[in-house]
């Protein structure tokens, strides 16, 4: 007997206890249902998954919509679905592409001069789990995307957040986090054997690092931050994974992954209601799980590393005078 095939009656069973918790596992609905009419929101990977998503709930609320993507004919065939299916013509499609620092600084120019205000910022795209790339820069390429360049386009977009206050910065982060390290010794994997998983969590620390630092130097502008983990979500970011490799993985786990896993829609609620929710207002420098606010791990509350990783991050990125003291 094949030691991988399971008794029908074991799968039924947890299959069935799988949908019943379904529910309670992916979180719900975000509970605010403020409206955000007038007010310009700027999402990365917008045109996919949860950054859609998001996009086209915020839509919904009256936002004005810019969606920054790097593939330009999926970005601007998500923005005419969403325009069509919430009756807005406030929904844009943009470039940029977050491994390529001069595309960065372009798209900040455009969004500086065309823009009035950026009421909203949400740092969603990413990348996980990839093979050894590199970005236009050299960077790695899951520290490069998910870090650093969310963390200069972040900076770029400063001064117009802060004359729009009060505004929003949402970092989206993962609970990957837990198990992160910032090796400052090799942040670039260039002298350690790549690993891909290791990177990746690395990266998505730096997303609860980062915003800790910046929370703090933002203390009184009106400008709030916040990190958040979305829950794990069926999305393209999972495409390097390894999922559906085997026979085993497509044929048991596969299945029961995919009914624990959140939609788009259900993953994007988090960043949905850091977005737009009343009483989140003021709240600046905390780690969401969800609808909740939750003690990130230790490693990601060191204001030590904090600093540093934002000082390594502005030479790196070409903002030698942005601020960490």
């Amino acid at each position: 007997m094949n030691k991988y095939i399971l008794p029908v009656s074991v799968v039924g069973t947890v299959i069935g206890t799988v949908v019943l918790t379904k529910d309670r596992v992916s979180g719900g609905i975000s509970p605010s249902k403020a409206k955000i009419t007038g007010k310009t929101v700027v999402i990365t990977g917008a045109n996919t998954g949860i950054g859609k998503e998001t996009a086209r709930e915020l839509a919904r609320r009256g936002g004005r919509i810019i969606m920054c993507c790097r593939d330009m004919v999926k970005c601007e065939n998500a923005a005419k679905e969403i325009r069509g299916e919430t009756l807005s013509h406030n929904v844009y499609a943009r470039h940029l592409d977050l491994a390529s620092i001069k595309s960065i600084r372009e798209f900040a120019n455009k969004i500086n001069e065309e823009e009035e205000r950026v009421d909203i910022l949400i740092n969603n795209a990413g990348v996980m789990r990839c093979p050894h790339w590199q970005t236009e820069d050299g960077f790695e390429m899951q520290f490069g995307v998910n870090h650093l360049g969310h963390f200069l386009l972040t900076n770029l977009l400063l001064n117009k957040l802060k004359r729009s206050t009060p505004s929003r910065i949402i970092n989206v982060s993962s609970l990957a986090h837990v198990v992160g390290e910032i090796d400052f010794n090799d942040l670039n994997w260039e002298k350690k054997k790549y690993n891909t998983k290791v990177a990746y969590c690395q990266s998505k620390l730096a997303n609860v690092l980062f915003t800790k630092e910046l929370a703090r130097q933002l203390q009184g502008t009106g400008v709030t931050v916040n990190a958040l983990h979305p829950g794990v979500v069926e999305t393209e970011l999972g495409r390097h994974t390894g999922m559906h490799q085997s026979q085993f993985s497509s044929t048991v786990l596969g299945p029961l992954f995919y009914l624990l896993v959140k939609s788009p829609n259900q993953g994007a609620q988090p960043s949905i209601f850091l977005a737009v929710a009343e009483e989140v207002a003021g709240v600046s420098g905390k780690y969401f799980d969800g609808f909740k606010e939750k003690e990130p791990a230790a490693q990601a509350q060191d204001a030590e590393v904090a600093c540093q990783l934002w000082q390594v991050s502005a030479r790196l990125v070409g903002l030698e005078d942005a601020a960490a003291t």
